[in-house]
This record gives C-alpha cells, structure tokens and sequence, in this order.
C-alpha cells in the first residue's frame, strides 16, 4: 500500500488531532511505565484543560480529550517528565510484557525499555518514524508478541531472543546484548525504505530491512493474540503484590486516577486498556483494593467488561455513525458470557480494533459483524 501523504496523522503531545469534542493530544508511555506523581499530572491536567478522563489505548499509551488550552497541556506533560524530546515524541512507540521483571518471564526486558527510547530520542533519523510504527519487547510469554509490532524480540531462553516483524518471526537469533542496537538498526533501514508506508506490513518486502543479518532458525513462527491483561492479585517473585485493573472501554476518570496515584506505587498502563499497580506490600494492596474496586476498576477476571471495547464513537468523532461506547457498555452490563471478545465502532476505520475477535461496525440502524482481523 503506498499512501498519498508521507507522515500519518496520529496526535501526539505536541500534534494535537481536532477531534469533534475538541484538540486531543496522546502522550507515548514507554512499556506503559509512569511514576504516581506523573499520573496524578496527568489526572490534574485531564480534569483541568480536558474531558476530565485518561483514555488507555491498545499500545499503552494516554489520551486526553476535549483539550481547551494545547500549550497549557503541552507545558504540563513536559513538566511531568513525559516529554523527553520534542522531536521524537511520537516515535517513542514502545510496548513490552507489562509483569517482566516481576511476575514470571524469561527475561526481564524492563531495562531495554529506557535504554531503547533514550537511543530513539537520540538519533535524528528516528524522527523520522511514523507515529504509528512500534517496538515490541516480549520477555518469553508471548503477550506482546501476539500484538504484532512492527518489530520486536521474543526471549527464547535467558540467551537469546528471536527477531520478529510484524509479530512473525525472522529467523534471527540475537544475543541480549544485540537487541537495542538490532532495533535501531532495523528501524532506520525502515525510514531510509518506506516511501510513504507507515507499517512493516505495508512493505513489498519487509526482508530488506534485515540487511546482512541472516537467519539461523526456521522463520515463520507467530504468536496467537491476546485481548485481555492480567488481572486481580498478582504475587509478585519478590514477594510483594500487583494489583491488574481493567478499565470499563479503557475510560479512565480524573478522580480514580487521582485514587491510583495516592498509592504512591509504580504504574504500568497495559496494551489491554488496563493498569497495574506494582511493588505493594499485602496489607497496602488489601487497602487498595478496598478503595479502587467502588471506583469502577475491574478485578474480576470473569467480568463482562473484560471482553468489550470500543472506539470512541459519537459525539467524540464526527465519522462515527452512533455512540458506540454506550451500545458497548449496554452489552457489558446484561452480564451475558461472551464467547470472544467484542469491538464496538462507530465507521470502517475501525480505530483501536483487537487482533482477534468480532468487530462490530455502526451502520446508522444497528451493526454488521467482522472479524477482527478484516
């Protein structure tokens, strides 16, 4: 596919989308990592310049929408330490295993994650990015695999990791010190090819960005989708406890973000539209649990919830054909067992859909089904 413009249009901190509820802008959290401090920034800001919520989106990422004052926004996010290069912030496009480092994997791929965005802020060729090109870094479960980045690395053992584009094997076996200046290498090389492609998948030939890295295994493999983080109490290997919250349509309010920040506890915003809240000794998990679970958040691993999404539809966006995020919120709560997962939208964009599961498609007077992948 070659497309008429060079440069996607996906909002960043700093480019704001005009949306019909207003500016919304996207800040890029690398692995999905943000200290409480900076989510309570975040929830201020939401409630003050905003509609008041933090929307999660499928690659970890934040959204604020109905945006009154951009610069002020801008001024904040930048404050928060949540914009490291004005020239890079919509190439920090980085998701990995949201538990690595604490709850099983092979490898712990939590220090790859700064030490990759600090090196893609660092290089001016990787401005040159589309904002919708992504890194992935899957420690060996196969989570974040199955969500097909643009390229990544799969741990096969505590030695060495697989290559992956577009969530499919190479072939490539790299050592654990290769893996940064591998992906580096392999975006540039996208850059220098694209033409106006904004994804791997969108190449003739995404082999040429290999360049002389030959393949020692048999390439091919691929990992199945997920459409759900974890959940619950999570023990974590050291001891202390994790706390996996879903997050009704990935709609977060001010005020409960406010609640999740007062912890005081590292957060990790999920792929899955979801948070964890990590490093809690038992008896402050037990608390927090107490006091986030009337606020809406999801931890119960068998709710409806879990397996319904949604674009932001009408009155958000001018292309929706209804308001997808209530019809989806009126299926989550008839309680009924859904036997995959369901994504409400509002036009055949499609936005946000999963990589598996039915896509439900407004139509003006009901839906038409799709599968995800469609």
């Amino acid at each position: 596919m070659v497309r008429e413009r060079d440069q996607d249009a996906c909002p960043g901190a700093l480019q704001v989308h005009q949306a019909a509820d207003g500016a919304l802008v996207r800040v890029r959290l690398p692995g999905g990592l943000l200290r409480a401090d900076q989510l309570e920034a975040l929830a201020h800001t939401a409630a003050e310049h905003g509609s008041g919520t933090l929307e999660l989106t499928s690659r970890g990422s934040v959204q604020l929408r109905g945006i009154t004052d951009p610069a002020a926004v801008a001024d904040a996010i930048a404050g928060a330490g949540l914009l490291p290069s004005p020239t890079h912030e919509r190439a920090r496009n980085i998701v990995s295993s949201p538990l690595s480092g604490r709850v099983g994997g092979v490898v712990d791929v939590r220090d790859w994650i700064s030490e990759l965005d600090a090196a893609v802020c660092a290089d001016p060729v990787l401005a040159g990015l589309p904002g919708r090109f992504w890194f992935g870094l899957d420690d060996g479960r196969g989570d974040v695999s199955g969500l097909r980045a643009d390229v990544g690395v799969h741990a096969l053992d505590s030695d060495t990791v697989a290559l992956l584009f577009a969530g499919v094997d190479t072939g490539v076996r790299l050592d654990l010190d290769d893996v940064i200046a591998t992906l580096l290498a392999v975006a540039r090389r996208f850059v220098a090819v694209r033409d106006k492609n904004w994804r791997i998948t969108e190449l003739d030939d995404p082999g040429v960005l290999l360049g002389d890295l030959a393949p020692s295994a048999e390439p091919g493999r691929s990992w199945p989708p997920s459409t759900r983080g974890p959940i619950g109490w999570l023990p974590q290997d050291d001891g202390r406890i994790a706390l996996g919250a879903g997050v009704q349509l990935g709609v977060l309010p001010s005020r409960t973000a406010e609640y999740l920040a007062a912890i005081g506890a590292p957060i990790v915003v999920t792929p899955w539209r979801s948070v964890l809240v990590c490093d809690l000794a038992e008896e402050i998990a037990d608390v927090s649990l107490r006091v986030l679970a009337p606020q809406g958040l999801i931890f119960d691993e068998n709710s409806p919830w879990l397996d319904i999404s949604a674009c932001v539809g009408s009155p958000g966006c001018e292309k929706s054909a209804a308001d997808v995020r209530a019809d989806a919120a009126a299926a989550a709560e008839t309680g009924e067992h859904l036997h995959q997962h369901r994504h409400f939208v509002g036009c055949d964009r499609a936005c946000g859909s999963p990589q598996t599961g039915e896509v439900l498609v407004a139509t003006g007077d009901g839906y038409r089904t799709r599968n995800a992948h469609a």
